[in-house]
């Protein structure tokens, strides 16, 4: 006797994704810059980033208004090349040492709970763009550039005042993860 029940076949398809850099600010946000899978962010192409995208935004949001710049801890943005970088061209940057031995580093080495881009800006990016699958890297480029656009500067704002309070919860975990 012949089994004449439907046959179900699972399939997992490869998940796409896409490398995205931006920066934000209470007064705004860069453009989203894709940068392509394959490319390696070392300090060099991360220091082109940040003169391509970064300053000349800010020179349009900030003017002559002191601004800081933080970053997280990746090895090519705590390279003493690039932090060298960035003491040059940024009014102020909370600056890390690269080999983590410094007692005064002015940052963790690991805070996501103090990166407004770890702690809002994904995960609003995520719950938008990625609320349905896509088809392709195309298709999911083109929601989070819409998803993007869609994060208000009232949100921004938001985001940015929360900042002390999260400090403030990371002292008092005595620089452990709080959430």
């Amino acid at each position: 006797m012949a089994d004449l029940r439907p046959a179900i076949m699972e399939r997992t398809q490869r998940a796409e994704s896409v490398m995205v850099w931006a920066a934000i600010s209470a007064r705004g946000k860069t453009p989203l810059v894709f940068v392509d899978q394959k490319t390696k962010i070392d300090r060099h192409v991360y220091m082109d980033m940040l003169n391509d995208h970064l300053f000349q935004w800010t020179e349009t949001i900030f003017g002559e208004d002191p601004w800081t710049f933080q970053q997280d801890g990746t090895p090519g943005h705590k390279a003493y090349e690039t932090q060298d970088f960035l003491r040059d061209k940024c009014p102020d940057v909370i600056s890390v040492d690269p080999h983590w031995r410094n007692p005064i580093d002015e940052w963790p080495p690991n805070s996501p709970d103090l990166n407004p881009l770890d702690y809002a800006v994904w995960s609003i990016l995520e719950q938008k763009a990625c609320a349905k699958p896509h088809s392709n890297v195309e298709s999911l480029k083109r929601a989070l550039k819409k998803a993007w656009n869609e994060i208000t500067l009232d949100t921004l704002v938001k985001i940015v005042d929360n900042f002390p309070k999260r400090l403030k919860a990371c002292v008092d975990a005595k620089g452990g993860h709080f959430e």
